[in-house]
Order: C-alpha cells, then structure tokens, then sequence
C-alpha cells in the first residue's frame, strides 16, 4: 500500500491544487496525508532544524512512501525549499534504499522552478508544471494504471480525444495555410460607426467561424516607446487581417490612474496608456479593427465616457465585485465599486454598446466552487437586463481551475446558457465568448500550440447544435506561460483556433467521430448545475432586498451567497464570504465545510438566510 504526504508553503494561501491531488489519489485507493498549518509553516522555515525535524517526524509518524511538495511562488525560494529537504531525507536514513519509507519526491510549482530542482537533484525529484492530464500525473505518481478508476479515466477520454486531434493538427502544420477572412462589406466597418453586433451579422452571412478578439499590450520600462510600440503592433495586425478586435491590455496605472501624474508611482504590466490623446491614436493606427480595453478602477463612468469618445469602444466589461479593495486591484471599497459599476451600467444602456461580465472566473481565482461560478454569471446577466443593456457579451472562461475536466467545463458553459435563456427577447441578446484559462498552457511552445487547438475544439462543444456558435473567441497566445505575444505569435494562435474548429466540424459531419457519445455525462452535469445554480438564486430573489441594486450586490456577497474561500482582501468584513473551503471533485470544485463534508445548494442557502436573517434585523 503506497503512502502518499503532501506539503505546501504557509505563503501560499491556495490548497485546491493539494487537495484536487488528494481527492485523485484517494479515488484511486491510495492513503493520502496532507500537512496541516504546522507542517506549512514548517516548509516555509525549512531552514530551521526545528523545522526540519518536525518535517521528518511527520514523514516518519505517517510511514510516507510518496512525498510531494507544492510551492507556486519565487523560484529561487523553491529550490532552496527541495535542497533543505532532500538533504534532510538523506541525513535522517528516510529513502527506501537507505532503510526508510520513502520511494519517490515530487515537486508542483512554477516552470523556473522545477527547471531549477530538475537541475540540481536530477530525477531524484519528479517535477510537475500543471500542464499534465490526471491520469499522467497519477502514473507518474506511481500510481499503476489498474489502481485508476474507470470513472477517472472515463471522464478524462473526452480530453485524451480532444488531444488526438489537436496533435494531427499541429504535427501536420495544417493550420500555417489558414487565411485571413475578410471582414468588409457593411455599412460603418472601420469607422466611428462600427458596431461589433453589426459585424457579426454581417460575418455570419458568408462564415461560420467566430471572430477573434485577443488581448494585446507590449509594456516597456520607457513609457513612450511602449506606447509607440503598441501603436506598430496594432497596425501590423490589421494589416494582417486575422484579428477582428483589440483588447487593450492597458497598465495598472491606466486602469487607476488615468490622466494624471505618475510621477514616482510603480506600474504593472501592460501597455501604460496615460491620456485619452494616447488613446485616440491608437484608434487611428488600429483602423479598421475594433478596440476595447479594461474598465477603470474608480471614476469608472467617467473614464468609461473617455473610452467611447477616443476608442470607440466596442463593448464595456464590469467586474462588480473585483478590481477594488477585495482583491488589491483598485482603492474603491465594495459598495462603492459596485455603485460606480451600476451607474456605468446604465450609461453602456444608453450608448446602445454590448456588456461584458468580467465576474465568474475572478470568482474562480479566489478558489469559488463552480456553482458560485455559474451564480455569479446569472447575477451579472439579471442586473445587465434590468438596466437596459440590449446586448450581453458572455465571457466564459474555460480550464479555470487549470485541473477542470472537459466534460465539467461544458456543463458550466452550458448551465449558464440554459439559467440566461429565459431573459433573451427582442430587447436582450446574447453572444458567446469562450476563452481558454489564464494558467492552462504549459511552457513549452509545441505543446501550448496543441493545448491552443484542444481548447478550441471544446468550444465548438458549447454549443453543438448551433452552427454559428460561438460568435466571438477569445483567443490566448500559445505564449502565454512564456513571453509577451507578438502580433507573429497572434496571428498564428488565431490560425490554429480557426483551424482547429473547422477541422472538430469537419470530423462531425464525416462522422469520424460520434459528437454524442459523451452527451449523456455532459447533460447530466449540466442539469445538476443547473439545479443548484437555480435555488440559489431562487433564494437570492426571495431573501435579499432589491437584489440587482448595488446594495443588493453587495448583500448576496456579504451574506455568503457567493463563497470566495481564499479572498485576499477585507476578509474581517466579510466572514461569511470565507466560511467555507472547496476542494477538487471528479473534474468539479465543490464546496465543503471544515470536516471536507460536501456542501450543497441547500445548505449554502440556509447559511446565507440566517445571515440575512440577522443583518436585516440589526438594520430595524
């Protein structure tokens, strides 16, 4: 019987990796132990013998034969952490060959960091970057394959047959002879009167492949030639023609701060645009491609004004609950955040632009499970409709958390859909817009091109009996865990989306695969969250007052309707936000209490009542 422990770094907050692991190998019949706050803190100070010793003590206590290690953060750190370590091991006799327990180390974190344990300890330690399937990384755990369950591997075929196709793409170079579609032909294309509804419609007269949007934003430490630089970049893709609209990856300081003094103020990444001059000529150089870029993080009406007059922005993206002081991205506090948003929600209306809810995957950064993911999208939805907006851009973002089976993600999508529907008429409609996760490309440029290609053919899975869905794709460079996308990389991240779709639709319509033979567990997934999603917001509607107010966002948060288990910000003010954890289920995150008892719809709703229960009482 194998003995698996596995440790992780008190500086890091996040336990879903850990415990989506456990919840693998304990599926698989193993005994797993995972270290407690003690044991975190101890990794932490492994440099202390103290330390050390109670590291040993518990290897020992538990008679570990697998022992794995998870820290995501300084690379430098990383390694000084599985140097202490392994040294330790060797000291205290703990390796099998010198009369200990322990047969294998593994290590989870950052590219860097295992290229530098890699180098140093040599295949003494097993590295893991986060790209791998379950089922790899349970082999390469040793676990034996006839100790993986047939519902592991079963829900993880779905993803093995995305891959196969995927990897005929890439190894043919099928998609280097995709080109450009042309865009032209309506009224206003290129002109301050260019519409994105308006070239969808027109796209779709002659093509069912969706348009591209993709985040752009070189960033120099010179802010001018940055700024320079993007104007260049921009031109070069609308040369092109691959490209359909710019998202404008701007910096921090233009998101905080726009027009005004920067003077000795530290900027983020992204291109640092500081006056709407700036913008204006980035509109110019970009010509006949559409412009977006990111919603201001206070005086968000105003700046959202700015974005219309210089850019002719093509739609508006909200976080209601994000970009604040939660999670360090912004100097407005909650409620007035969510006051800013809804007043910019009602200026978007008058505008006639589309809105986009940029909420459910921030939800699934801070660890939400993915009922809280599909709420939080319904909730954004139900506001977007009551103050007018007439087009409803939806941003899912699919592998998010990066370990999501396929099968789940498709549910998720498709469960926001079917909670949504009901609110489209002739006043409110809605556009798809997948997009693969912010952490789900493996550095290593062959294999993030053939993930490229996986993630685009499960976007064609959203919706499979809609030939023009999804309309929009937003598409993340292959480069993303690397470098900086240039417009080369681009372009060709583009061709391999278009060319991953055509070539999943093709295969369907050949019938050289059966688009059903998975339907049964998508839609029964679906339906289960679908169902939970939906007493929740039943409760919502039925518990909070004025719920689709900036008030009443404010209170489903505070009640705990939305659980953030690894909020960074205000946590003291929002307990209820933070009283339960979540943990990894077959390819789901779920919810669970501090016994890891799952937690379900019901009693989540019972939880949040009595804290509305008592908030509106205190208020008479």
């Amino acid at each position: 019987m194998k003995r698996y422990g596995l440790l992780k770094s008190s500086l890091d907050a996040h336990t879903l990796g850990i415990n989506a692991i456990k919840s693998q190998l304990e599926a698989c019949g193993q005994q797993v132990w995972v270290g407690d706050e003690k044991m975190s803190l101890a990794v932490r100070e492994i440099e202390h013998s103290v330390q050390k010793d109670r590291i040993i003590a518990w290897i020992k206590e538990h008679d570990i034969t697998h022992l794995g290690v998870s820290y995501r953060l300084d690379p430098k750190d990383a390694k000084s952490i599985m140097g202490h370590l392994v040294h330790a091991l060797k000291t205290e006799h703990c390796f099998s060959y010198d009369g200990g327990s322990v047969q294998n180390i593994f290590f989870a974190g950052l590219p860097e960091s295992c290229r530098l344990i890699e180098e140093e300890h040599k295949s003494l330690v097993n590295c893991f970057i986060g790209s791998e399937s379950p089922r790899d990384s349970l082999i390469k755990m040793g676990v034996d394959e006839d100790e993986i369950p047939k519902q592991l591997i079963e829900s993880s075929r779905y993803d093995e047959d995305l891959k196969r196709y995927a990897n005929e793409l890439i190894e043919n170079g099928d998609h280097l002879s995709f080109r450009p579609i042309p865009k032209a032909g309506y009224e206003g294309f290129g002109t301050r009167s260019d519409r994105i509804v308006d070239r969808i419609k027109h796209h779709q007269k002659s093509q069912n492949l969706p348009l591209t949007r993709v985040h752009v934003g070189p960033y120099l430490h010179d802010r001018k030639e940055a700024v320079d630089l993007f104007k260049d970049w921009c031109k070069q893709l609308a040369k092109a023609g691959y490209l359909d609209i710019v998202s404008i990856g701007s910096s921090q300081l233009t998101q905080s701060n726009f027009n005004e003094d920067w003077t000795g103020l530290s900027n983020g990444g992204g291109v640092p645009i500081q006056n709407e001059l700036e913008y204006k000529e980035l509109y110019d150089a970009s010509r006949p491609l559409l412009l977006r870029t990111y919603a201001g993080t206070k005086n968000v009406p105003e700046l959202a004004k700015i974005h219309e007059r210089s850019i002719n922005i093509a739609w508006h993206a909200l976080s209601f609950w994000w970009f604040n002081q939660l999670d360090g991205r912004g100097p407005n506090d909650l409620l007035t955040n969510l006051q800013e948003h809804i007043e910019t929600l009602k200026y978007i209306a008058q505008t006639k632009k589309p809105f986009e809810p940029n909420i459910p995957h921030h939800f699934a950064f801070r660890g939400s499970d993915d009922v809280t993911y599909i709420v939080s999208a319904a909730l954004a939805a139900r506001s977007a409709k009551k103050y007018g907006i007439q087009d409803f851009i939806l941003q899912v973002m699919l592998n998010t958390p990066r370990y999501t089976t396929g099968i789940v993600d498709l549910a998720k999508a498709r469960a926001i859909i079917q909670l949504i529907k009901p609110l489209i008429d002739e006043d409110f409609k809605m556009y798809l817009q997948p997009r693969a996760g912010l952490d789900y490309f493996a550095p290593d440029v062959d294999l993030a091109k053939r993930q490229l290609a996986v993630v685009s053919m499960l976007m064609d899975d959203i919706e499979p009996n809609d030939s023009f869905s999804p309309p929009l794709v937003h598409v993340v460079s292959y480069s993303e865990a690397l470098y900086l996308a240039t417009p080369e990389v681009i372009n060709e991240s583009i061709q391999i989306t278009h060319a991953a779709i055509q070539k999943y639709r093709n295969m369907k319509a050949n019938h050289q695969i059966d688009p059903q033979r998975y339907e049964p567990e998508i839609q029964a997934k679906t339906n289960h969250f679908v169902q939970e999603a939906q007493r929740v917001l039943d409760s919502i509607d039925q518990t909070v007052h004025e719920p689709y107010t900036a008030q009443g966002l404010y209170d489903i948060f505070a009640f705990g309707y939305l659980p953030t288990p690894y909020l960074w910000g205000n946590q003291e003010q929002f307990p209820h936000a933070t009283h339960f954890k979540s943990t990894y289920h077959e390819g789901s995150t779920i919810l669970i209490d501090e016994d890891g008892k799952k937690i379900d719809a019901q009693e989540r709703i019972r939880f949040a009542q009595f804290n509305a229960l008592k908030a509106y009482q205190a208020l008479k």
